[in-house]
């Protein structure tokens, strides 16, 4: 998750076709990594829920405000 909120806020500094790649795969990377943790008990469904939520609506505030300013 540090790694895609890093990304993110990469991205949004100086939005480019290659950071929104680097973000879209630091996303799913850390979409399976929930994934995994819930298929094996670590987190609850819920909480994984969550932070997929928070992930995505990070992503999408940030968009946001980019566009906003454009």
């Amino acid at each position: 998750m540090k790694r895609y909120f890093a990304a993110a806020s990469q991205h949004a500094v100086s939005p480019t076709a290659e950071s929104a790649q680097a973000v879209q795969e630091r996303m799913a990377a850390a979409y399976s990594k929930i994934d995994k943790a819930v298929k094996r008990g670590v987190l609850h469904p819920n909480t994984a829920a969550r932070r997929k939520a928070r992930l995505a609506k990070a992503l999408k505030s940030q968009a946001a405000t980019s566009a906003s300013s454009s």
